[in-house]
């Protein structure tokens, strides 16, 4: 079984360049350096370090295993913290995903009324609803904020339980100066040779209903750039560089920018609150009211 010592030892000879700098480092003998590297080229059956009179180097195997070794230390360095927060502060400590625009909304409001209610920690893990679902999925966060269209929805799973706080429908934004600025609606055709802003994942909702209307109208949608930066995306727009799809709650009116219904109309995008079906601390569940009681009172 490889041990957390081996990987620290493998990222040293990395970082110092040679198994006596390495052992100086980590404040060992040069014996036991090599009797960890020795013991985890066993494990593996293959040489992860070639030693020579300059010092010593990763092969490409043992290049591969450290950016590995980096990841799963800092792993453990985490939840040892984690821990010793927990044992400290006698407090329980959640971690929740969520997009941008959304998370900042309602997230801060719904911490503040959670930790009124009991003794937690919060860490927030910001995602596009993809990688929320797969740090759910994998066990990383104990819950998440998502989007998704309801006319074709995406994610499903016999494992989550999902709950729809909100549904908007999608709206065109562009810049304040355009020409379309000031109607009352705009036509996606007449943006057939427009550049569109979008989603670093194809998969993301907004992407799948541009290509969906473009697909419909017979033209396929010119990315300028791909991103999720808001702020980098309102900038592009209020320059009158491109224009993407956006949802109504997602827009920031610091940018001149306008967000338009469509002609054709657009999908719905819901807000979900989504959780594993197993079991899940209290503090999960009260925040998942808490965050329908918020939007409760936006609406009325």
């Amino acid at each position: 079984m490889i041990q957390p010592q081996q990987l620290r030892v493998l990222v040293a000879i990395r970082d110092r360049g040679s198994l006596t700098a390495a052992a100086e480092s980590m404040g060992y003998g040069v014996p036991t350096i090599a009797h960890h590297l020795a013991s985890l080229e066993r494990h593996f059956r293959a040489r992860l370090v070639e030693r020579d009179r300059r010092g010593a180097r990763l092969t490409a195997l043992g290049a591969v295993l450290v950016e590995e070794a980096v990841q799963i230390l800092a792993r453990l360095e985490q939840a040892e913290l984690l821990v010793s927060t927990q044992r400290d502060r006698g407090l329980a400590t959640i971690r929740v995903g969520t997009f941008a625009s959304m998370g900042s909304q309602l997230l801060p409001r719904a911490i503040r009324e959670l930790r009124r209610r009991m003794p937690v920690q919060v860490e927030v893990v910001e995602a596009e609803p993809t990688g929320v679902v797969q740090l759910l999925e994998a066990g990383e966060i104990h819950a998440g904020l998502i989007y998704d269209s309801a006319d074709d929805p995406a994610f499903t799973s016999p494992d989550l339980q999902l709950q729809v706080l909100l549904e908007e429908r999608y709206r065109v934004l562009v810049a304040g100066s355009s020409p379309h600025a000031d109607t009352a609606e705009i036509d996606i055709g007449e943006l057939a040779h427009a550049d569109w802003i979008c989603s670093r994942h194809e998969s993301e909702t907004s992407d799948r209903v541009l290509r969906r209307v473009g697909h419909t109208l017979g033209f396929e949608p010119r990315v300028l750039m791909r991103t999720d930066d808001l702020n980098m995306i309102h900038g592009l727009v209020a320059e009158g560089l491109a224009c993407t799809v956006i949802a109504p709650s997602a827009v920031d009116t610091r940018f001149a920018v306008r967000a338009l219904p469509a002609v054709q109309e657009l999908d719905l995008r819901r807000t979900l609150f989504v959780r594993p079906k197993a079991p899940s601390p209290r503090a999960i569940t009260e925040l998942q009211r808490i965050l329908v009681d918020v939007l409760d009172a936006q609406s009325t």
